[in-house]
C-alpha cells in the first residue's frame, strides 16, 4: 500500500477546511464536502497543483471554475467583491492555496521529501503514468472545488 492511499477524503477535506478557515474565510464552514460531480462539469476550468517527491511521489490537484478562482483570489488578497483580479494575482493566489493544502498533506507522509512550486493552468497536468488515488468533491461558498490526489 502506498503512503498516498492512507489519505482519506475526510482527512483531506479537514485539512482543506482548516486552510480555508485560516487563510481565506477567517472562520470555518465555507468549505465543505458535497456530492460528487464530474471534473468535466467545470465551466472554464482552472487547475493548480503541487507535486510531492519522497519514497512515494504524488500530486495534489485543485480543480475549479475560473470564476471561483477569481473569488478565491479576492478573498485571499482581501480585495473588494467587484475589484478586478489581475492574471498574476490569480495565479499567485490559487497557486498558494494548492501549495498550502499540498504542504499540509505532505506533512502527514512518513518521509517528508520535497514539494514542487505550485503550477496553475487552464489545462490539467498530464495523467500519463499516474494513478488517481482519491478525488474529494468539495464546495466553497456553494461553488465546486475538487481536490484530487494522484500517485506519480
Amino acid at each position: 500500500m502506498s503512503a498516498l492511499t492512507a489519505f482519506d477524503g475526510t482527512q483531506v477535506s479537514a485539512i482543506a477546511e482548516e486552510v480555508f478557515a485560516a487563510l481565506i474565510d477567517g472562520e470555518p464552514g465555507h468549505l465543505y464536502l458535497t456530492a460528487p460531480t464530474s471534473p468535466s462539469d467545470l465551466v472554464d476550468p482552472l487547475y493548480a497543483w503541487v507535486d510531492m517527491h519522497a519514497d512515494v511521489s504524488g500530486r495534489v490537484l485543485l480543480s475549479v471554475d475560473t470564476g471561483t478562482a477569481h473569488e478565491l483570489a479576492r478573498a485571499l488578497l482581501r480585495m473588494g467583491a467587484e475589484e478586478p483580479v489581475e492574471d498574476e494575482d490569480l495565479v499567485d493566489a490559487f497557486g498558494e492555496v494548492a501549495n498550502v493544502v499540498g504542504g499540509n498533506l505532505k506533512a502527514l507522509l512518513p518521509v517528508q521529501g520535497t514539494l514542487t512550486l505550485p503550477r496553475v493552468s487552464a489545462t490539467p497536468p498530464s495523467d500519463e503514468g499516474t494513478t488517481l488515488v482519491d478525488r474529494i468533491p468539495l464546495a466553497w461558498r456553494g461553488r465546486s472545488f475538487d481536490i484530487s490526489i494522484w500517485q506519480l
